[in-house]
């Protein structure tokens, strides 16, 4: 459902709100009141007419104001979504029957719930603001105005996150494995395309074109994919030992010369793929070049080591680890932040796979898997794992206050549930 600017400027700059004895108004012919009515009703309501405008609208409820109810909605709306509309933008409204409806803009998420309001809103087409008639010269200072319709309530519309696990699991239905796979030769696996995902997924068109990045998804044929993991990693190692022979350095992996080289032995678009995940694009002197990211290349390398493994001893790992990344790059545990976890407690100390991506997405019940996994966490262990759940102006911290207490274990302050755990 799209709610373009001529609909929004139909429902909201023409609403007033009146408080009104009478849920359902009686639809009957404006009345026709003279200026010596006004100021008798006026001087009952003890006011002031020179305190006052002099233009005076009477208002009453058209024959079709009964039956109109329902058929139009209120929807409050931000400035900036305002402005968005008068540029010719749209918004739209996105869930399926099972899910909370949101609105998006072309790069925000807002959740959409009913509004009620004590006073009754009422819908009058070319109803004039006290701004508006200071402005003209109004012959006639009584105006007689009918009312289209009403409502007690509205739509209103809070910034939310975007609801992106699902992206990751529609995707995850049908992984790529290589142009060579037997899954590529059976067309029975679903695939999604970019109309797709925005008809399904509950974020905007950026924030969903943002998570792709995230998820390393590229574009084939028309259709986002998800590499397999050990595919990507044959890429990956293909690049890096191309690196290697070629004495390159890794600031510095020049485009085509790549491409010449791997494209017998894999498709170039996933070489190029490959070097866009790993690496940050640029142009010297008209040739295109990629600076690969050493931090991104040992995350890959460590979790390659990690998922095959349900903990692995820490020192052992991290032996493992520095001799497996290529040479010159330096490991450390910083780059598996959201990633993996280390058990200081243990003896000895351990380390194992436990990605963010794969924890719920409502905070209490992200808060609730976190706990089911450590009963007391330090804020340097948890903070990669809810780093995602902040909203706007929302800290870590205020957070933590919400979903958890806080006590001191051995000198430090650590973080345990609010409720039982089952």
């Amino acid at each position: 459902m799209r709610i373009g600017p001529r609909r929004l400027a139909e429902l909201g700059p023409l609403s007033v709100a009146l408080r009104c004895p009478h849920p359902r108004p009686r639809a009957r012919a404006a009345m026709r009141r003279t200026r010596e009515e006004v100021d008798a009703t006026l001087q009952i309501a003890k006011l002031k007419a020179a305190e006052l405008l002099p233009v005076v609208h009477c208002l009453g409820f058209g024959p079709g104001a009964g039956a109109a109810v329902g058929d139009s909605c209120l929807l409050e709306l931000e400035p900036a979504l305002c402005q968005q509309l008068e540029a010719g933008h749209s918004l739209v409204i996105r869930g399926d029957k099972d899910e909370q409806a949101v609105l998006c803009s072309k790069d925000k998420t807002y959740d959409l719930r009913i509004a009620d309001t004590s006073n009754m809103l009422l819908f009058i087409p070319g109803c004039k603001t006290p701004d508006q008639l200071k402005m003209e010269e109004t012959h006639c200072n009584i105006i007689h105005t009918e009312i289209f319709g009403f409502s007690n309530n509205y739509w209103e519309l809070r910034r939310c996150r975007p609801k992106l696990k699902k992206l990751k699991k529609l995707l995850m239905e049908n992984i790529y494995e290589g142009p060579d796979s037997q899954k590529e030769k059976d067309s029975n696996h679903s695939k999604y395309t970019t109309k797709d995902l925005l008809d399904q997924i509950q974020a905007s068109e950026e924030e969903i074109m943002t998570q792709l990045q995230v998820l390393n998804a590229c574009e084939i044929e028309g259709y986002w994919r998800i590499l397999d993991f050990d595919y990507e990693m044959k890429l990956l190692n293909h690049v890096t030992q191309l690196v290697d022979s070629e004495s390159w350095s890794f600031d510095k992996v020049p485009l085509n010369p790549c491409l010449q080289e791997l494209g017998p032995l894999e498709p170039e678009e996933m070489i190029e793929h490959c070097l866009k995940c790993y690496g940050k694009k640029y142009i010297e002197e008209g040739e295109v070049y990629f600076e690969l990211s050493a931090d991104k290349i040992c995350r890959a390398t460590a979790q390659m080591l990690l998922q095959n493994a349900v903990k692995f001893n820490l020192a052992e790992f991290q032996e493992v680890w520095q001799q497996s990344v290529p040479e010159g790059m330096i490991t450390s545990l910083d780059q598996l932040k959201g990633l993996a976890l280390v058990d200081r407690h243990s003896r000895p100390e351990i380390i194992f796979l436990l990605k963010v991506d794969d924890l719920p997405e409502d905070n209490q019940e992200r808060f609730n898997s976190l706990f089911s996994l450590r009963e007391k966490w330090t804020e340097e262990d948890i903070a990669p794992y809810i780093q995602d759940l902040c909203g706007e102006k929302q800290t870590i911290g205020a957070l933590l206050t919400k979903y958890s207490r806080s006590s001191i274990q051995n000198g430090v302050k650590v973080y345990n549930s609010r409720r039982p755990i089952s």
